[in-house]
């Protein structure tokens, strides 16, 4: 953490709890590594841990060169995205149910949030296409154990916020992590421009 930042910042706020459905915002000046800037959407989240997926790290891989079969159903950019550190040979699936699908009523889903939802692997995406706007696919994920991640939210190191449809699906130009902040109570949205670098600003 920056020493610009930190609890001046993050600890400063009224804090949520991690919930499945939620946002792992980065505070700005983060420097872990591949967690710099970013959203994680968390999947799971219980006594024995968390578990989640980077939703700002897009790979160059392409969808149609390494799972085709799931081409028509994946949204733009229709890239490969790297959720995390952890188990890159594993891929997961984040979606966006269509209005009107009871995720309850879909055994190969599981809702995390307002329509979005955690796809079970072994789901033919072609059963999907009437059920989803669109989904997205991540080569790994980020996971802490019980208690690691209520240490780094002390430290200031995550903002937690709700997730909207729109962030599992955002466009490549979307700076996500700018956007997320910007819809945030003050004094979040003044942070949004912060750049990667603080050297560059």
């Amino acid at each position: 953490m920056s020493d610009l930042f930190g609890d001046r910042l993050f600890n400063a706020l009224e804090r949520t709890d991690p919930a499945p459905g939620m946002l792992l915002v980065a505070a700005p000046g983060l420097a872990a590594g591949e967690f710099t800037r970013s959203v994680v959407f968390i999947i799971e989240h219980g006594a024995t841990g968390t578990f989640g997926v980077n939703l700002v790290a897009r790979s160059d891989v392409a969808i149609d060169e390494v799972m085709p079969e799931w081409l028509s159903i994946t949204a733009n950019p229709k890239a490969l995205y790297i959720g995390g550190p952890l188990s890159r040979d594993t891929v997961l699936c984040v979606g966006v149910t269509k209005n009107g699908v009871d995720p309850s009523e879909e055994p190969r889903l599981t809702r995390c949030a307002n329509r979005i939802v955690y796809v079970n692997g072994a789901t033919d995406p072609a059963e999907l296409a009437t059920k989803v706007d669109g989904v997205r696919l991540f080569a790994g994920y980020a996971e802490w154990a019980r208690g690691q991640l209520d240490a780094e939210i002390a430290r200031g190191d995550w903002y937690i916020a709700p997730a909207l449809p729109g962030d599992i699906l955002a466009p490549g130009p979307a700076d996500l992590w700018s956007d997320v902040m910007r819809r945030q109570p003050a004094p979040l949205p003044a942070f949004a421009t912060f750049p990667v670098d603080p050297r560059d600003n």
